[in-house]
């Protein structure tokens, strides 16, 4: 029995405001708050919302020295199109080996990996 349910995914970053309009020009939804604390709500989804953190450290991907700490896979219908706009918007390739995957990681502008998954 759960006695719980997935309200909100919250990254940590120098800058929420900023990230958080990353993902809504990747996710779509409205931003909302100034300051420390930026919520993102994305139409039929889970709630992302974003953090200050003033020592943040990004995380290494890959490393065997240090953790991804967690990740987003994001479904896409056209992955080369859908990788254009990311990187775009400010997002870095993270994995650029193999081209015939369904899935490519990326950073976004505060170095949280994330994948575009094809659907």
């Amino acid at each position: 029995m759960a006695v719980a349910t997935l309200g909100t995914v919250v990254l940590d970053c120098p800058d929420p405001r900023a990230l958080a309009g990353f993902y809504a020009a990747v996710l779509g939804g409205s931003v909302e708050g100034e300051g420390d604390w930026t919520d993102l709500s994305i139409p039929g989804g889970p709630s992302l919302a974003f953090q200050a953190s003033p020592g943040f450290v990004p995380p290494k991907w890959p490393s065997p020295d240090a953790s991804q700490q967690f990740h987003l896979d994001l479904t896409v219908e056209d992955l080369d199109a859908a990788e254009a706009y990311v990187l775009e918007l400010g997002a870095k390739p993270l994995d650029t080996d193999d081209r015939s995957r369904s899935w490519r990681v990326y950073a976004d502008p505060a170095g949280h990996p994330f994948c575009l998954c094809a659907c």
